[in-house]
């Protein structure tokens, strides 16, 4: 390809005019020649559309067809050697070798030469044809100029993008001289004039750099005066503007600034107040109104780049235009009675109503720390100003309250109208008032902006504070009418309601902001006094009641959202009740909600308002009752069972509406029922959300709606919809709450939630990552297999090897819990079959020295039958770990297809302490036998024991464990006071016990406990049949205590559904003696402590109601659980949010936990100081004792939730490092902190849903 065809050449030239008119500001725009060059050989780097325009695909295209085959040639010849695929780094070396070696060859020369001439020719052959072009126009333009010398001046839009279109010749310095001179406001206006539009031709990178540049700026700064000449210097303004560096604009935009504050001051307009109009188009009017609308254009813009300049510039800016916006304060003065002056801020208040320039200032640190320091030292005049509007806009539609005028008429007029001309004294007051409100509105929302406040404004006493400022926009969003569309939750952007809710959505959004302005007394009591008025029978003074008060209620469901704001409404008592007594908000809002509940309930004809209004309400309550303290204020009141009978009779009317009929009462029957089908929804969701704490979800069993409420959750879930625009981090929390009840895992199993989550697990297994679909495909040389070829090929070798590992690894997880395990054992037999797959793994199956093979299925399997077949905490066995290890012995565990394991499992126990001869316990329990004061007697124990657990704890151990949990639960069992349920009445004999049938899930129990207590060295060798008989008694006994049940739940049919780890820790406290223990146990059962740390004995119990003894919820779930997620949030913040965070609940590692009595999770002297503090100091140091499990587990629940690995973490790793005794005086702290609420709690266990 020697040369290009003339029609290839043609192209050429069409193409490459066409790219230079694409890029024309940024050339036209460059300073110098040497700029235009560097902008050119730079474009692809600066121009994401490079790639897009029609000359660099011709090139691309011409290259590809010069070149190609000499770069395939090349390819292969480098590739030909060694027959390596080139991947990694060696594809980059390849690429670079072919490349040098095209660009070496002759090919490549001829290519570069033939394209160099061509566009040579291309280039010299368009600057030919510009010059003709320019020489055509400068001759029509003095004929026109000619024909024209005494008419009217053409009016040119100061649009900023006007002149873009225009082509640029350069001028030289002796031009512009000339221009500037003939620019002189002494010349006449026909030189001027022409002088302008020569000037507009030319580059303003000339313009702007030249020695005349001084006196041209003055000279077209006069010339915005005369109204034949203005629009054109605006017109090379905004050029100048579009396409020069900010050292240079800020020139310009300060020169205009004060031009058009001059005009204002020689002008003195004014405008009518009331309903007279002022037309814009007046010729004075509509000059300011292009000016000021070129500066806003520039205000918008310039935040994109003046951050790469000195600050300086960017002050010169802000500052001219606080002068110009300031200028009525110092220099105007308003005219009398019927006009007021027309400002440079109403016009800007026009042109851009919602102070878009401003929030831009506002958004980034850079330009904000220089508006509000402005503002502070020097212009403050301006918010006082926009204060003002705001105060003045308030107090005027509180005296047209009682008109029937629309208050917000001025704004409803412009929505959605067409451009306009014309507009009353009325409606620019408005525009000026919304303008201020967004000014306030950023400024509030910075700490610097709200250290202007407080601020004195006229015609009243006190300074305007913060709070007074928000109560101001409160009232504004009162006096307000019912927003278009007929939709109460549909605000305008434009009306007085919409603009004070923006501004509240903003300041709820920011803690800090809402702390300082809206966390206040007198913001809450003017939120809720219409709520007030209406519950004390009166009436509210709102336009439009409905309405309002659901934006009411939007302000408040945010603020209950926060922690600060919660604790506001449940803490504080900011609200004057209908008795003059102060209350607290929350129970206003609850008893709001209710209210209007019960009109729902009572009402023959029932309105989407009323039901907005009432899910607006019922929404706030919502944010309040789904976190445990909220839910224990608003508990008393019956919310759930409120909102669950509006639920059921919702539901019943719905399948009621008659079919749809032909004719006019079909709309309104599909009408009625979707408003009802809506209806019922969010009674639907407001039941659910009672689910978000474990107390909260025994309120929703009981209301008998759990099972439609998992259903709606699900339908949810699969939708992928958020649980409202308060929730952020989804279900997660919810499920795992329902998972952790069996009426829950029932309800989700009804839904298909179980089986959704299972297939969608299952399918993430077998498909994994490898079937995300390619979007863009490499080059098959460059591929050395196809990655879903590579997954097929695996999946061939080991689609069973993966199957079992996987259900291997479930199996670890569910054999955490003890309860899992033995009903796994007791069906499956999982232990035996574990050993026989291990017996079968070996290197000669046939031949009994056979060796195990090592593999990743071996290494699991003898990581579950350690786990199953040891017990203990985590100084007391040793698991093995999971995968190969990096050394030379990569599994130094041994293996083994038989019991017993081998002793490298089992660590050596801490010596029990059997000897009490030295013991301070011991020889207070001896020298206090015949104290007659009870309550002394049990302080001074106490005592004794808090002195015991810090200094010497390994001593509370064996016998003097046994002796003082012996003397304490007997003494507490004859005492009054302390005896909470009626005293055991149970006849130990011996043959009766002894004909009791123990489940298999009891029987593996007993084993696994003899096990540990033989490991230990409590008991002697027959202890296995002790521990039975034992168990026997307690069976019999606690059969006597419970409710009969026609329960669907398997857990309730037949007993405590696992094994009873209290009953068995006991026996090994008392080191095997059944007596004792059974003594010990039937003197326990007295007591309120027996209820929490003893699953067993309050399952099912006669002591509860029986709606809650058959939900299958324990007391430990819905209370101690409760607790401790309320405790989390205060006390251990941080673990309460990974929690959150997660999707996963403390009150499910708490159940976990406790039923099981810490076995497997804490070490043996540490599950005997637990069950001693529990009966000791009290049922609620459960409580406590848990946030300390938390507390200490802090760091590592921290770490775990940022992997992703919190749940398993919790459920496999043992307690490691957790001494009772260690976090004793602070669990004494959240004593003296909570036990006037968490023990007040557990005291109600008789009536706990009442």
């Amino acid at each position: 390809m020697s040369q290009l065809s003339s029609e290839d050449e043609a192209e050429l030239q069409s193409l490459l005019k066409q790219l230079l008119r694409s890029i024309n500001d940024r050339i036209s725009g460059a300073p110098s020649t040497e700029c235009a060059e560097e902008i050119l050989l730079h474009l692809e780097e600066t121009d994401k559309n490079f790639h897009n325009y029609e000359f660099v695909k011709y090139l691309r295209q011409y290259v590809e067809t010069s070149l190609g085959t000499v770069v395939e040639e090349e390819t292969k010849n480098l590739t030909r050697g060694d027959g390596q695929h080139a991947i990694g780094s060696g594809h980059d070396t390849l690429i670079h070798a072919v490349t040098r070696r095209t660009r070496d060859s002759s090919e490549y020369q001829q290519m570069m030469q033939t394209l160099k001439n061509s566009m040579i020719m291309v280039v010299e052959s368009l600057i030919n044809k510009f010059e003709e072009d320019q020489m055509r126009k400068e001759e029509m333009h003095r004929e026109k100029q000619h024909s024209q010398s005494n008419s009217q001046y053409t009016d040119n839009c100061s649009d900023s993008d006007s002149s873009f279109n225009q082509s640029y010749a350069f001028i030289r310095q002796e031009q512009l001289q000339a221009l500037a001179e003939k620019l002189d406001s002494s010349r006449p206006k026909e030189v001027r004039w022409e002088a302008l539009q020569a000037l507009c031709c030319a580059p303003p990178s000339d313009v702007l750099s030249c020695e005349s540049w001084s006196s041209l700026r003055r000279n077209l700064c006069a010339a915005l005066t005369d109204p034949d000449l203005s629009d054109n210097v605006l017109q090379f303004f905004a050029k100048s503007f579009s396409s020069s560096p900010l050292n240079v604009t800020r020139e310009i935009y300060t020169s205009l600034a004060k031009s058009v504050e001059s005009s204002f001051l020689s002008h003195k307009l004014s405008f009518p107040t009331g309903s007279a109009a002022v037309d814009i188009n007046r010729p004075e009017i509509s000059r300011l109104l292009k000016q000021i609308r070129l500066m806003n254009d520039f205000q918008k813009e310039v935040t994109t780049f003046w951050i790469r300049h000195p600050e300086k510039y960017m002050e010169e800016v802000i500052e001219s235009t606080f002068s110009l916006l300031s200028f009525h304060h110092e220099h105007g003065s308003a005219s009398s009675g019927s006009e007021k002056s027309l400002e440079p801020i109403h016009l800007l208040a026009l042109l851009d109503i919602k102070a878009t320039w401003f929030k831009k200032w506002m958004h980034g640190y850079y330009s904000r720390t220089v508006v509000l320091r402005l503002l502070e030292r020097k212009y403050k005049s301006l918010i006082i100003a926009a204060l003002q509007q705001c105060v003045h806009y308030s107090e005027s539609r509180e005296r047209l309250t009682n008109e029937t005028t629309d208050p917000g008429s001025a704004e409803q007029q412009n929505s959605g109208s067409a451009q306009r001309s014309v507009y009353t004294g009325k409606e620019l007051e408005y525009a000026l008032f919304v303008h201020s409100l967004c000014v306030l509105g950023k400024v509030l929302i910075y700490t610097n902006g709200r250290k202007l406040f407080p601020i004195k404004v006229r015609k009243r006493k006190d300074p305007v504070s913060l709070t007074d400022l928000v109560v101001i926009l409160i009232n504004i969003l009162y006096q307000h009418p019912k927003p278009p569309h007929g939709d109460p939750s549909h605000t305008d952007s434009l009306s007085p309601s919409g603009l004070a809710m923006e501004v509240l959505w903003m300041l709820c959004e920011r803690t800090e902001c809402a702390t300082e302005c809206l966390y206040q007394t007198p913001v809450i009591e003017t939120l809720l006094a219409p709520v007030l008025a209406l519950l004390s029978g009166q009436q509210a003074k709102l336009k439009s009641p409905a309405a309002t008060l659901t934006l009411i209620a939007d302000v408040l469901a945010r603020v209950a959202n926060t922690d600060r704001g919660l604790a506001l409404f449940l803490y504080e008592k900011n609200v004057v009740g209908a008795h003059g007594e102060r209350t607290f908000a929350a129970h206003v809002i609850v008893q709001f909600a209710l209210r209007l509940l019960e009109k729902e309930l009572s009402s023959q004809s029932e309105s989407d308002v009323s039901h907005a209004l009432c899910g607006a309400f019922i929404f706030v309550c919502r944010q309040i009752y789904n976190t445990c303290e909220g839910l224990q204020v608003l508990r008393p009141y019956g919310l759930h069972k409120a909102v669950a009978a509006a639920w059921k009779k919702t539901s019943s009317l719905s399948e009621r509406v008659p079919t749809p009929v032909p004719g006019a009462t079909a709309v309104t029957s599909t009408q009625e029922l979707q408003s009802m089908l809506i209806w019922e929804e969010t009674l639907l969701d407001s039941l659910l959300n009672f689910a978000a704490t474990p107390k909260g979800l025994l309120l929703l069993q009981q209301t008998g709606a759990i099972n439609e409420c998992v259903s709606y959750m699900f339908s949810r879930f699969t939708k992928k919809l958020q649980v409202s625009r308060c929730e952020k981090f989804g279900y997660g929390v919810m499920v795992t709450q329902v998972a952790a009840t069996a009426p829950g895992a029932v309800a989700l199993h009804s839904s298909g939630f179980i089986r959704a989550v299972v297939v969608e697990l299952w399918s993430v297994l077998e498909c994994g990552s490898e079937d995300v679909r390619v979007v863009r495909p490499k080059p098959t040389p460059m591929e050395p297999i196809d990655r879903s070829c590579l997954k097929v090929s695996i999946y061939h070798v080991c689609p069973v090897a993966n199957e079992i590992a996987i259900q291997n690894r479930l199996l670890s997880v569910l054999c955490c819990n003890l309860d899992s395990f033995l009903l796994l054992e007791s069906q499956f037999n999982i232990s035996s079959m574990l050993l026989q797959s291990q017996r079968e793994n070996v290197t000669e199956p046939d031949a009994s020295e056979g060796e195990f093979i090592i593999d990743s299925l071996s290494v699991e399997r003898n990581h579950v039958l350690v786990r199953v077949s040891v017990v203990g905490g985590p100084s007391e066995r040793k698991l093995p770990p999971r995968a190969l290890q990096e050394r030379e012995d990569p599994y130094p565990w041994p293996m083994f297809s038989s019991h017993p394991l081998p002793h490298c499992y089992t660590l050596d126990p801490s010596k029990i302490h059997q000897d009490s001869q030295d013991s301070e316990i011991s020889a207070f329990l001896a020298s206090s036998k015949d104290s007659k004061n009870e309550e002394s007697w049990m302080e001074m124990c106490r005592r004794q024991y808090c002195k015991v657990m810090t200094s010497k704890p390994n001593r509370l151990t064996g016998k003097v464990l046994a002796d003082l949990l012996e003397k304490v639960v007997a003494h507490l069992s004859n005492s009054a006071t302390e005896c909470f349920f009626s005293p055991a009445q149970y006849k130990a004999e011996e043959k009766t016990a002894k004909s009791a049938a123990l489940s298999s899930v009891e029987q593996l129990g007993i084993g696994t406990c003899f096990r540990y207590g033989s490991y230990l060295k409590l008991l002697k060798e027959d202890a296995a049949n002790e521990l039975t008989l034992l168990m026997k008694h307690v069976k019999i006994f606690l059969s006597t205590q419970r409710v009969k049940t026609s329960s669907q739940l398997i857990t309730q049919q037949d007993g405590y559904p696992g094994h009873d780890w209290l009953a068995s820790t006991v026996f090994l406290i008392m080191a095997g003696d059944v007596d004792r223990s059974l003594s010990l146990l039937l003197n326990l059962s007295s007591l309120l402590t027996s209820a929490f740390i003893w699953p067993a004995r309050i399952h099912a119990s006669v002591h509860v109601p029986l709606e809650v003894a058959v939900s299958g919820i324990p007391p430990v779930y819905w209370c101690t659980a409760h607790y401790v997620e309320m405790l989390l949030k205060a006390e251990v913040p941080l673990v309460h949010s990974a929690f959150r965070m997660s999707g996963f609940t403390p009150s499910q590692m708490c159940l976990h936990w406790l039923t099981q009595c810490f076995w497997n999770y804490l070490d043996w002297t540490e599950i005997c100081h637990y069950v001693s503090t529990c009966v000791l100091m009290g049922p609620d140091y459960q409580v406590y004792t848990c946030v300390a499990v938390f507390k200490h587990l802090q760091p590592d629940i921290l770490q775990r939730t940022q992997t992703q690995e919190l749940q398993v973490f919790l459920k496999e790793e043992p307690i490691r490092g957790f001494e009772v005794s260690n976090y004793l005086e602070f669990m004494e702290g959240l004593e003296r902190s909570y036990r006037n609420i968490v023990l007040t709690d557990m005291k109600t266990i008789s009536n706990p849903v009442e």
